[in-house]
């Protein structure tokens, strides 16, 4: 599969898988950015990508950044009828001021195919084993 993508700014660096079969290819931002403890930045890649109808693009952490830094994507579904700039949204969960230059990677995409669902409204009737057992139900470990 290839996915046409434009470039709106100069310092854009089309996104990279960085081993051979890589699920995410890394995603780099086009701004300098200083996230403080628990603040929010919208990261932008200064790309604009035409992803094929029955598919999505699926914006998800960069583990170094996750587990040495703290920082967290969030709301990252980029869907196919989408045509604006592809944007990284970060969270700084650190207790730390964690700063991004012109291309560092910000996180990391995996296009994936998507299911055509219908939801209909009815009665559930089928059991299982879990029920309704939520958040915990498994056991403390």
């Amino acid at each position: 599969m290839k996915i046409k993508i434009e470039k709106l700014h100069p310092n854009a660096k089309m996104p990279v898988f960085a081993h051979k079969g890589d699920a995410g290819a890394d995603l780099f931002t086009t701004e300098e950015i200083v996230l403080f403890p628990g603040d929010r930045a919208v990261a932008p890649t200064g790309l604009k990508m035409e992803i094929p109808v029955g598919y999505t693009g699926l914006i998800w952490d960069k583990s170094g950044l996750a587990v040495k830094k703290g920082i967290k994507t969030i709301g990252g579904v980029v869907d196919a009828g989408y045509c604006g700039e592809v944007c990284v949204a970060l969270i700084n969960l650190s207790k730390e001021e964690q700063k991004f230059e012109v291309g560092d990677k910000v996180g990391q995409m995996i296009v994936q195919k998507r299911e055509e669902v219908e939801f209909e409204e009815g009665q559930i009737e089928s059991e299982t084993t879990r029920g309704a057992g939520g958040f915990g139900s498994t056991g403390k470990n």
